[in-house]
């Protein structure tokens, strides 16, 4: 089994970024990657995608945005080669563009009917193959440092010859907010297991009842990370789900429940950490953990902490 192919959904919009996200897709702002470059959100998580051998990609986008993104890109290649010309990080960030241009598709989400609803529009790019799914706002940074959380992933689907979501144990005072799921432990791997249960945003009560998972410590939960590899299957479901639901929001949740029902479906504890670029404050802590992972580490701390001395409480 080859996973050559990437979806990345950028449709939404997010207040909490206004105004920038109302004349910039919000996917588009920058920060400061691990190399020291900066690049817009979505260029690093297309360049992990590559990175992690994935040979196409397709950006799912409100209508009007596929213009605005070309547009962006381009002004960034021809002001990287034009104007920085005599800089090696513009000649890498000229190529880097250029690669992913090279393989890039957009396609529109002409409403606003859910992440679901997003992910079916890809159905044509993808085909009849397995497939990356990566979320525009998220922001990931590897534990392991010779291996994307992408590429981790991938390789467990791959060798499993299934779908394969990541997770994250994640406190219980938290699991309101994602995606929460639970299952088995398969086969001998280390925090890898078979999906029974999935509910969207469950209350802790509930989470108490039907979610708890052998082997987590207490008050934890496996929690979606938002990365996926998914057999085609799951645009079958997601059709049924759309036709019985006409008009109405289309949740991915739901689907992977029925996935998990009717096929091998894996959860992967991740080695890494997830930034939500979309929440507030979120875009500068995905920022502040880049920094801390990269080539300015230094640096970064050092600006961090004379930053909390000079407002330091006496």
């Amino acid at each position: 089994m080859k996973i050559q192919k990437a979806v990345i959904t950028a449709a939404a919009r997010n207040e909490r970024l206004y105004p920038a996200a109302t004349t910039v897709q919000k996917s588009m702002l920058p920060v400061i990657d691990i190399d020291g470059i900066n690049k817009p959100i979505i260029q690093i998580i297309a360049e992990e995608a590559l990175q992690s051998g994935i040979e196409e990609i397709c950006i799912v986008c409100a209508a009007g945005d596929e213009e605005r993104y070309l547009e962006s890109f381009q002004t960034l290649y021809n002001t990287s080669l034009k104007i920085y010309q005599q800089s090696t990080w513009a000649a890498s960030q000229a190529q880097s563009i250029k690669n992913i241009l090279d393989r890039l598709t957009f396609v529109v989400q002409p409403e606003p009917l859910g992440y679901g609803h997003a992910v079916y529009q890809a159905k044509n790019f993808v085909k009849n193959e397995p497939f990356l799914l990566l979320h525009g706002d998220y922001l990931s940074i590897s534990c392991l440092s010779n291996k994307h959380c992408s590429k981790q992933i991938i390789d467990l689907a791959i060798e499993e010859e299934c779908s394969v979501c990541a997770v994250n144990p994640t406190i219980e005072h938290q699991i309101s907010k994602y995606g929460t799921l639970t299952g088995r432990n398969y086969k001998t791997y280390n925090g890898v297991y078979r999906i029974e249960k999935i509910i969207e945003k469950p209350s802790i009560s509930q989470a108490e009842l039907e979610l708890k998972t052998a082997g987590l410590r207490n008050g934890y939960y496996l929690c979606f990370f938002g990365m996926y590899v998914f057999q085609p299957i799951l645009f079958d479901l997601l059709s049924e789900d759309i036709h019985a639901n006409s008009g109405k929001n289309i949740l991915l949740t739901p689907v992977q429940q029925k996935l998990a029902q009717s096929e091998k479906y894996l959860a992967l504890e991740i080695q890494g950490k997830r930034y939500d670029t979309s929440k507030m404050y979120g875009l500068l802590q995905a920022q502040i953990a880049l920094g801390l992972a990269g080539q300015m580490r230094d640096e970064v701390l050092t600006t961090l902490l004379q930053t909390l001395a000079d407002y330091r409480k006496d």
